[in-house]
């Protein structure tokens, strides 16, 4: 689901979106010179790790224009990560696991949703970030932990009803009353505390890429020769965008590639197809509807039980 959707799942995809960032991303935690920032009972939050989840985020243009200022994102970023802290604790203490089956099913999922070809290829991209695979899994496992703790704590408290649904589709369903884009997005990121001779590096680099690809090089052969991530948004309706990405999207014809400036570097954007919308009926949303409610409803209360766990424990904040 688009819209709506997007942000009341926000906290729900920051983990999977950090994933990304950690397998392809310009191995920024190697760059940083780590502090921790935050203890957690007997766990520590280090600034890398709290570096990594904000330019997760700040990759996303829609995402990173819901904060006023890179020092609000990276408070929530902390917030964020202190839960999760937590929640893996909580797991812990009653038993909740998962197994090396799943755990392999879900790492399968990762590969495919975000177009990493083989095992190979993913440890390779770990390796220029500093990660190995037995990382990558434990964060995946992390975040399969803090959903079935949601499940097991609140799931049973949360029901929808048709009413809600009904109203729901009503009032805040995405209606797709233009056009629908289906868009990829390759961020190129400055390197942490990048100078102006480093920041033009990667101008000069991202302008190469812009070139081969308008000269008829292919994105698949781009991405293979300079190691570039793909984020693949699917059909999203124009008028869920950000106003500055709907504008730019404007200037394309189906099949281009531009480039859009951001303070954290460059964000390539290919608008793959547009196509006119048509809005859903209620009983083809109706599924789709239940499912978000039923998570909205559970998230919001798992954020309160959180609150409950944070009375609990030990927090110190050292940014």
């Amino acid at each position: 689901m688009t819209g709506t959707g997007q942000k009341d799942s926000l906290g729900g995809i920051f983990v999977w979106v950090l994933l990304l960032i950690l397998v392809w991303g310009q191995a920024a935690a190697a760059k940083v010179v780590d502090r921790v920032v935050a203890v957690v009972n007997d766990e520590v939050i280090s600034l890398s790790e709290l570096e990594m989840m904000a330019k997760s985020i700040q990759a996303q243009p829609e995402l990173a224009a819901r904060f006023e200022s890179d020092r609000a994102l990276q408070r929530r970023m902390l917030e964020s990560l202190i839960d999760q802290k937590l929640a893996q604790a909580e797991a812990k203490r009653r038993g909740i696991s998962v197994t090396e089956e799943e755990l392999n099913q879900a790492m399968e999922a990762f590969k495919r949703q975000n177009h990493i070809p083989d095992d190979a290829a993913l440890a390779q991209a770990l390796a220029k970030a500093g990660l190995s695979l037995n990382e990558m899994k434990q964060k995946i496992k992390d975040q399969i932990l803090m959903d079935r703790l949601m499940v097991v704590t609140v799931g049973a408290k949360v029901t929808v009803t048709e009413e809600e649904m009904h109203r729901f589709y009503e009032q805040e369903y995405p209606k797709a009353t233009g056009s629908l884009v289906h868009l990829q997005i390759i961020p190129i990121f400055y390197p942490p505390g990048a100078d102006q001779a480093q920041k033009d590096q990667i101008r000069q680099r991202e302008e190469m890429i812009l070139k081969e690809y308008r000269r008829g090089v292919s994105l698949e052969e781009l991405r293979n020769r300079y190691s570039l991530p793909l984020q693949d948004l699917g059909f999203i309706s124009e008028s869920d965008l950000a106003p500055r990405l709907a504008e730019f999207l404007r200037t394309l014809k189906p099949g281009e590639m531009g480039s859009i400036e951001t303070p954290q570097g460059f964000q390539l954007v290919r608008l793959v197809e547009r196509r006119s919308g048509r809005p859903k009926s209620y009983e083809e949303a109706k599924p789709e509807i239940n499912k978000f409610l039923l998570r909205r409803k559970m998230s919001q209360k798992f954020s309160e039980y959180l609150k409950t766990l944070r009375d609990k424990a030990h927090i110190k904040i050292m940014l």
